[in-house]
């Protein structure tokens, strides 16, 4: 880059004086100003945008490490859930062929406790994954179990017969 001191462009104001004249330099000033500010303004556009072109390429790259990063996962995983699901066949094959030979040693529960067991894992996941932190609520007194509004009114009348309790 040049170097230029105040000395340096005091003598070259001087010498375009005596060769432009007084007459003539404003405007070859404001001319060379604006040619300079238009070429910095050209040159930083250049420089920005071979900047983003690099950028735009290393995020190219980045997409195919993930792409074939993820390809390879979902490979294993579909390996995996395959030998698992061998191997889950291989176990229920005999069981299987049991009971259609009509072997006794697999009970099938029933409706209502397949009901109640629904019932019972929606209570505990809708009493777990609540916005507020189990210490929280424990301290502040906060319910545990979250039941439904029947049921609340349900517990607290007079006159309750074994039949009517929901839980």
């Amino acid at each position: 880059m040049i170097d230029l001191g105040l000395t340096k462009l005091a003598l070259i104001g001087a010498v375009a004086l005596i060769v432009i004249g007084p007459k003539e330099l404003p405007k070859v000033a404001r001319m060379a100003g604006t040619l300079f500010g238009r070429a910095q303004r050209y040159i930083s556009q250049v420089k920005s945008e071979v900047s983003r072109e690099i950028e735009m390429e290393e995020l190219r790259k980045m997409q195919k490490e993930v792409e074939s990063a993820a390809q390879n996962f979902e490979q294993d995983i579909h390996k995996e859930f395959s030998e698992a699901q061998q191997e889950l066949n291989e176990l229920v094959q005999p069981s299987a062929n049991s009971i259609y030979a009509g072997d006794d040693t697999y009970a099938s529960p029933s409706d209502e406790a397949m009901i109640e067991k629904a019932k019972n894992f929606r209570r505990r996941k809708v009493a777990k994954t609540s916005n507020i932190p189990h210490w929280y609520k424990s301290r502040h007194g906060h319910r545990s179990q979250v039941i439904s509004g029947a049921a609340r009114m349900a517990k607290h009348r007079v006159n309750r017969s074994p039949s009517s309790s929901f839980f």
